[in-house]
């Protein structure tokens, strides 16, 4: 089956140790009784032409059908995920998420994805700060990511401002998710339990 994206990448950014989550993988925090990084595999399946999964510690998520990639430039945090993300992408667009995102939709993504003519990345805004871990971003703006990481430079939104990315403001945004609930994430026990996670058992 066609998917409506096969020039985008659907990468999940694992992160690190989620100390403050107590060591445990965020993608595999549950919602509905299925893992968070089974639920967006999923979507990125039905959108996009290929999937990955950026963690240093691939380890947790053996049993995924999806290519584990490690970060090249460890110790980056996110920076260093998207920067791996970017890397190895097989397609000329990356869609970066946390893979601690419990809804991210279809939606949300098709905003994105119609902003992206003549940019090298496509990011929204809420609350006041980009969201650059929800966000389009294209293999061009490696270059940029890369020279900002060798300056010590570790800010996904800084480097958003330095590609000079389409902004996606709220008032739009709002048309497909008022609440804004496509960027909540969980990095603490307690975060996961008011979105509703479960830990596995």
């Amino acid at each position: 089956m066609a998917v409506p994206y096969p020039d985008i990448t659907g990468a999940l950014i694992a992160g690190g140790r989620a100390t403050r989550m107590g060591g445990v993988a965020k993608g595999l925090l549950r919602l509905d009784g299925r893992p968070l990084l089974a639920r967006s595999l999923d979507l990125f399946g039905r959108l996009f032409g290929a999937s990955l999964l950026v963690a240093s510690d691939p380890l947790p998520y053996a049993a995924f059908d999806v290519p584990r990639v490690g970060d090249r430039l460890p110790g980056r945090g996110a920076p260093g995920g998207l920067h791996a993300a970017l890397s190895v992408a097989p397609t000329p667009w990356v869609f970066a998420a946390g893979c601690d995102m419990p809804f991210l939709s279809a939606q949300g993504i098709a905003l994105l994805a119609a902003r992206r003519a003549g940019a090298m990345a496509v990011v929204p805004r809420w609350s006041g700060r980009l969201e650059p871990l929800h966000a389009l971003w294209s293999r061009q703006a490696l270059p940029a990511l890369e020279r900002a990481l060798a300056e010590g430079d570790l800010s996904l939104q800084r480097l958003a401002t330095l590609v000079a990315a389409v902004v996606v403001e709220p008032a739009a945004w709002c048309v497909v998710d008022p609440g804004g609930r496509a960027f909540l994430n969980a990095n603490t026990p307690e975060e996961a339990a008011r979105l509703g996670l479960e830990r596995i058992p």
